[in-house]
């Protein structure tokens, strides 16, 4: 059975959108979902299906969120061997000396249009750097995201389409995660 990686932008956050683990676990299996992981609290999970259309499969948990703890936040899936692609298209690894924390994968829910992509690209913010691959925003925030003039909100608001940021540190952990499971 594939696995599949499982992100929700803005949960557990500031104490808003409670969600506790071991309940995204009990709610992902019992929409059929299998060996259902989470990885910290910000809602990464990592389990098996058999669903093809993981866009549907996406909404499905947004409803379930929904229906089980009130609120409705966005949720972007990847397979693994989708997520082994993003780390091999990561432009930083070459620069091994830059802190991991600081590199930041913003997944996105749509590919933008070309015309968002060169507008964001064309933003200037020196010392921040972005690269857009795809769903995928690679950021490099020397400085930490906190005093970011690329914030996570900007990026989103221009590229107009949903996205959910991990930091390197976490996009590696979880791709360990579901080759555990692949494994296992």
């Amino acid at each position: 059975m594939p696995v599949a990686i499982c992100l929700l932008r803005g949960i557990n956050v500031g104490g808003h959108k409670s969600v506790k683990m071991e309940s995204l676990r009990a709610m992902c299996e019992s929409l059929g979902l299998r060996g259902a992981q989470t990885y910290v609290q910000s809602g990464n999970v990592v389990f098996k299906t058999t669903a093809r259309d993981l866009v549907q499969l996406a909404e499905r948990i947004e409803t379930r969120i929904e229906q089980t703890f009130g609120f409705r936040p966005n949720v972007i899936i990847r397979s693994s061997s989708e997520w082994r692609e993003v780390i091999k298209r990561n432009p930083f690894t070459a620069r091994p000396a830059l802190d991991p924390g600081k590199i930041l994968i913003t997944f996105l829910a749509t590919d933008p249009s070309p015309e968002v992509r060169e507008k964001m690209l064309g933003m200037k913010a020196d010392p921040e750097e972005l690269h857009i691959h795809g769903r995928e925003v690679y950021a490099h925030f020397p400085n930490g995201i906190g005093q970011a003039k690329l914030s996570p909100a900007l990026i989103e608001r221009t590229l107009k389409t949903p996205g959910t940021g991990r930091n390197w540190n976490t996009v590696i952990k979880l791709l360990e995660m579901a080759e555990k499971l692949e494994g296992g």
